[in-house]
């Protein structure tokens, strides 16, 4: 297969399939991907008129395998190793992800902060990450010498790095070889006797054993409607695009201000910046995710707190020159509350999570999907970490 054959998407679903995916997302297609390998007659429902124009197309696609916890770490590895050879685990010939290998790079500016990254840093190579660096001033400076002086350690990894979320997302579908309607909604998860039956679609009712909820932020309602209680808040995430930025360094890492979680990295002749700011209150979830404007100036001017240029200097000079143009893309994170994903069966026999991702749906889409499926082939889950009842204490964790 090519990388340039169209989809066969259908306008109308089958009748019956061996189980069905909602939501046509990277999560949902990267678990369509192993279902359809796994010999599964998979049928995946996105309302959309298109995959991953939702939450995957509000995601800036970055990676890392600089994780606060050894099981997400797990997941995403799988998944990194997974893109690094996509044209031979897919079969695409030529279908480019976009992927851009440039690192990491996690900034303190305060000696409390650089201890917990060193701290961080020895749990990391523990768990088997043994090419993350702890990056003295002096060091910092040569490699990175875009960083403000008040920069006094980083923690770095370089084989972290950044794809296309569509691209991806529509390159497992390409590879899949599963049935894909797309413009058809889920209306309804049809129960009987404890176990899973039939999914009501908007074009009609598909008979199935087995279901899998992958619809990102609309994920917690559809599974209210079988009596599941998700674990999951749903809080607005901004992504800041800069059109047109000469002074970012093009071989810049994606770079974070650890204190804050502002965090930017480049793209084509700009630069995307995030922040996850603690205060936005959750809400229900939105097909059309408003921004808001002061978004922009949070990041950009000079003087605010959460502003670029506190760790990178020539974010002043950008914001003084004043002529580079910008958008705003919003999203929802699906955060559950310790910041992992739910995964696996559920008390409604047939019915199967992967949501929750809480920020994380790209960078985890591969491993993610491939366990989901494993279990619902057979394969042992009482062992599984993501389990949707599992316990949930405080813990530390990362700012991203």
């Amino acid at each position: 297969m090519t990388s340039g054959e169209e989809i066969p998407f259908l306008s109308r679903p089958p009748s019956t399939a061996d189980l069905v995916i909602v939501g046509g997302g990277v999560v949902g297609i990267a678990t369509a991907f192993f279902a359809a390998r796994a010999g599964l007659d998979t049928l995946v429902l996105e309302k959309r008129p298109a995959l991953g124009t939702l939450s995957t197309s509000a995601a800036t696609g970055a990676f890392r395998l600089q994780f606060d916890n050894a099981d997400e770490l797990a997941v995403v590895r799988e998944s990194v190793s997974f893109f690094r050879c996509f044209a031979e685990r897919t079969g695409l010939v030529g279908h480019d992800l976009g992927l851009a290998t440039q690192g990491y790079l996690w900034v303190a500016t305060d000696d409390a902060t650089a201890r917990r990254q060193r701290e961080r840093v020895e749990r990391q190579r523990a768990w088997g990450l043994e090419d993350v660096e702890v990056l003295e001033s002096r060091e910092l400076r040569r490699r990175f010498p875009y960083l403000d002086p008040s920069v006094i350690q980083a923690r770095y990894r370089a084989l972290d790095g950044w794809l296309d979320p569509r691209k991806l997302t529509l390159g497992l579908a390409r590879g899949s070889g599963a049935s894909i309607a797309t413009g058809v909604a889920a209306t309804r998860i049809e129960v009987e006797g404890g176990r899973v039956r039939a999914v009501e679609t908007s074009h009609g009712r598909v008979m199935t054993r087995a279901v899998v909820l992958a619809a990102g932020n609309f994920t917690k309602s559809l599974a209210a409607g079988l009596g599941l209680d998700l674990p999951i808040r749903l809080v607005r995430r901004h992504r800041l695009v800069m059109l047109d930025v000469p002074e970012v360094p093009r071989e810049a890492p994606m770079t974070i201000d650890e204190s804050n979680g502002t965090h930017w990295r480049p793209a084509a002749d700009g630069a995307h910046l995030m922040q996850p700011d603690p205060d936005e209150p959750a809400g229900e979830a939105l097909e059309d995710v408003p921004t808001r404007e002061a978004f922009a100036f949070d990041l950009l001017h000079p003087a605010s707190p959460l502003a670029a240029a506190r760790i990178a200097p020539f974010w002043r000079d950008v914001w003084n020159r004043g002529t580079s143009a910008w958008l705003l893309k919003a999203g929802q994170y699906d955060l559950t509350p310790d910041h992992r994903p739910l995964l696996g069966p559920t008390s409604v026999a047939g019915v199967h999570l992967n949501c929750g991702h809480s920020g994380h749906g790209v960078m985890a889409s591969v491993g993610a999907g491939r366990r989901v499926i494993d279990w619902i082939m057979g394969h042992d889950s009482t062992s599984n970490p993501f389990r949707f009842d599992r316990p949930m204490p405080e813990r530390e964790r990362d700012v991203l």
